[in-house]
């Protein structure tokens, strides 16, 4: 649905992107994961027809940025608004689907909570209502593909939870995504697969999965029982310390470590009081990765 292929983009002399290639297929939700200045944006822009690349080609279901944008296929969240502070929220679904030549989407102001506050300024809308709101305009044509900037930024939890199951409703509609955020944890949580952009480079494009099972450590689990485990023998795990109430152990098998954790602890008779498992996360390989690339 979406080919990008070694697209770069200066500005002042300085090259912000540096032969960016990446695709995105139909109804996936793609990640820019990096850093603050590392072209993300910049990456999104250029996809979005708002700039031009000094070279490159980027392809939207075999159409340009800019005959996508004509022909209504990409629709756009951006990390920030240009709306009027005096426009209210009923106006600006009205002026936006005036210009996109489409019925007044009060479905999606409905969808997305805003029937009782059709008359509230945007100027005095909360962080939270001015993302619900960028996401319900983006959304007014029915486009193909939606570009996502920093979707929650500055949200507190109860408007992430909203505007995830949003994107998750969008993606089981069929909507292809392609999603930048710095948050390791909605990335994991929404995206397919995602492509780690440092220093106007991508450096690694794969599932969220694949990323994770390369972090260099073993999976923690914390145990807290009725007795200490330290004594006892196990295949499947090491014992590691004793912190805070909790035997730790090492593990890289976690399917057979739990079942013979169990099981032991059945056999000793020993009650388990509480159980944490502390797994690899995205955000440790991308933080190997990121520093690997600086240095």
């Amino acid at each position: 649905m979406i080919r990008v292929e070694n697209i770069s983009k200066s500005y002042q002399n300085k090259l912000v992107l540096k032969g960016i290639s990446f695709e995105v297929k139909k109804n996936e939700i793609f990640g820019l994961l990096g850093p603050n200045g590392a072209g993300k944006t910049t990456t999104l822009e250029c996809i979005e027809g708002l700039r031009s690349t000094d070279s490159g080609e980027i392809h939207l279901n075999n159409l340009s940025p800019s005959q996508a944008i004509a022909t209504g296929i990409i629709g756009v969240q951006l990390q920030s608004s240009s709306l009027f502070s005096n426009i209210t929220v009923k106006e600006a679904m009205e002026l936006v689907c005036t210009w996109q030549n489409c019925d007044v989407r009060m479905d999606l102001l409905q969808e997305f909570h805003f029937m009782h506050q059709l008359n509230k300024k945007y100027k005095v809308c909360s962080t939270g209502e001015k993302r619900r709101l960028h996401l319900a305009l983006a959304l007014a044509h029915n486009p193909q593909v939606l570009i996502l900037d920093e979707p929650t930024a500055g949200l507190d939890v109860q408007a992430r939870v909203l505007i995830h199951k949003k994107i998750k409703d969008l993606k089981d509609k069929g909507i292809t995504m392609i999603l930048a955020s710095h948050d390791m944890a909605e990335v994991q949580d929404l995206c397919d697969r995602i492509g780690i952009i440092v220093q106007g480079k991508i450096i690694k494009i794969a599932t969220v999965a694949e990323i994770i099972n390369e972090v260099n450590r073993e999976t923690m689990i914390s145990i807290q029982s009725s007795d200490s485990l330290a004594s006892l023998v196990f295949t499947n795990l090491t014992y590691y310390e004793h912190s805070k109430g909790y035997d730790v152990f090492k593990t890289d098998n976690l399917h057979d470590a739990i079942l013979e954790l169990t099981r032991k602890l059945e056999e000793a008779n020993l009650r388990i009081i509480d159980l944490e498992v502390n797994k690899p996360t995205l955000e440790e390989r991308f933080v190997e990765i990121a520093n690997q690339e600086v240095l």
